[in-house]
């Protein structure tokens, strides 16, 4: 695209409001788009991907920059990463800049400290040290650089994936089927799908591929008693929903009204009667516990740092600290025993995170099992392969960008042991 001046001004104006990163940089974002109604959708488009590019590469950008301002950052942004011509750019900056950028597109980042290459703090660099080589912490570093692409899920209820796929195609739409979700369909750009008539009549979600493969771990099967411990908006609870073929009781947890009140129109387009919306004020509320020992299967999607959806939400990487980690893992610890409470003898629950370290993961469940010895541990594999999916990460489900082209997801799979049958 040409650049021009008032589209360089309003995407300096966009970094300005984001950079503080008080809140989430969508939710700023799209304040500022509403307080610059003006803007045009090709100018939304661009502010949007370099907002989000900058943040991708801040640390290798900041490294560069003489003068870490929004506009430095910016300027350098585009001629490093977006290959934007300095002659194109000559007419919009100083003699200054022109020199400073040139410069800069020459750099090369080998000789950069391993946090920088990366695009990790130091403190986490560190934290994933513990458990893996520094080269996987670069090409893991590498893979979250690179903008998610588009999955969708499609609603079984009310459609099959090769139908929407030759509609897709028909439209002259790039898409394909996942790897690995039964149900899932990966698109090749970012059409306006939640325009979509596909979207609108419900026989579509957008839903990452690693996500959707936590329902088919959980495996809930018709008439069941499902909690989704953690429901969020609600996209897992709509295809725990589907995987039920709406037989049964499922119960739609979270803390949250708001996140609870975007799950509606959602929940009226699924064409599903079985999914019970409601707000809890903790995990011992008692809308929880009146379910003691009575679920057959418990998702939790604990609260966690997000680290693995840093290729959707770069800015986790400023708005996370260990501190944070701390008080997010006693968190998770106190979620999965008041959610493990409602298993019945025999019943399944999928601890589940979006992050990449093993003390969020692993640490909080090999805990909660020394703590809790009725509870015991299957193998994420077989179960995925009972599914007739192909996956095999070992006992623990581990996905991440570089090697499943997901977002990085962590799942263990437990069981309440059915001491009747043992005896």
């Amino acid at each position: 695209m040409h650049l021009t001046h008032p589209q360089l001004d309003a995407a300096v104006a966009a970094m300005r409001a984001v950079l503080p990163l008080e809140y989430p940089a969508d939710a700023i974002l799209r304040r500022f788009f509403q307080d610059n109604h003006m803007l045009g959708a090709q100018d939304r488009a661009f502010i949007a991907e370099t907002v989000f590019g900058i943040l991708r590469h801040r640390f290798f950008l900041e490294s560069l920059a003489k003068q870490v301002t929004p506009r430095a950052l910016l300027l350098a942004f585009l001629v490093k990463f977006q290959g934007m011509n300095l002659r194109e750019l000559t007419p919009l900056i100083s003699e200054k800049e022109v020199k400073w950028l040139a410069e800069i597109k020459a750099s090369k980042p080998d000789a950069l400290p391993l946090a920088i290459r990366a695009e990790f703090p130091a403190w986490l660099v560190e934290k994933l040290q513990s458990c893996m080589l520094d080269q996987d912490i670069l090409e893991l570093g590498l893979s979250l650089q690179q903008p998610a692409p588009l999955d969708l899920r499609v609603n079984t209820i009310l459609a099959k994936r090769d139908e929407v796929l030759e509609i897709f195609q028909q439209e002259g739409i790039a898409a394909q089927a996942t790897p690995y979700s039964p149900c899932g369909i990966r698109l090749s750009g970012k059409p306006a799908i939640n325009r979509h008539a596909l979207f609108l009549s419900g026989k579509i979600e957008v839903q990452d591929e690693g996500s959707q493969l936590l329902g088919y771990l959980l495996a809930p099967k018709r008439g069941e008693m499902v909690v989704d411990f953690c429901a969020g908006a609600g996209g897992k609870s709509l295809l725990l929903g589907a995987l039920m073929h709406s037989k049964g009781r499922l119960y739609a947890f979270d803390v949250s009204e708001k996140r609870l009140s975007n799950l509606k129109p959602r929940f009226k387009r699924s064409g599903l009667s079985n999914l019970h919306a409601q707000r809890i004020a903790n995990e011992n509320d008692t809308k929880v516990r009146r379910l003691t020992g009575k679920i057959d299967r418990v998702l939790v999607d604990a609260p966690c740092s997000g680290l693995g959806t840093l290729r959707r939400n770069p800015d986790l990487k400023w708005r996370q600290s260990p501190q944070s980690i701390e008080e997010l893992k006693a968190k998770q610890a106190a979620i999965l025993s008041a959610a493990a409470g409602l298993l019945k003898p025999g019943g399944r629950l999928v601890y589940a995170t979006c992050s990449l370290l093993p003390e969020e993961n692993q640490t909080i469940v090999r805990d909660f099992l020394a703590a809790h010895p009725q509870f015991t541990l299957l193998n994420c594999s077989e179960l995925l392969a009972q599914q007739k999916i192909t996956l095999n990460t070992g006992e623990f489900l581990q996905l991440s960008p570089q090697l499943h082209q997901t977002d990085g997801f962590f799942a263990a799979a437990l069981t309440r042991i059915d001491t009747a049958k043992v005896e």
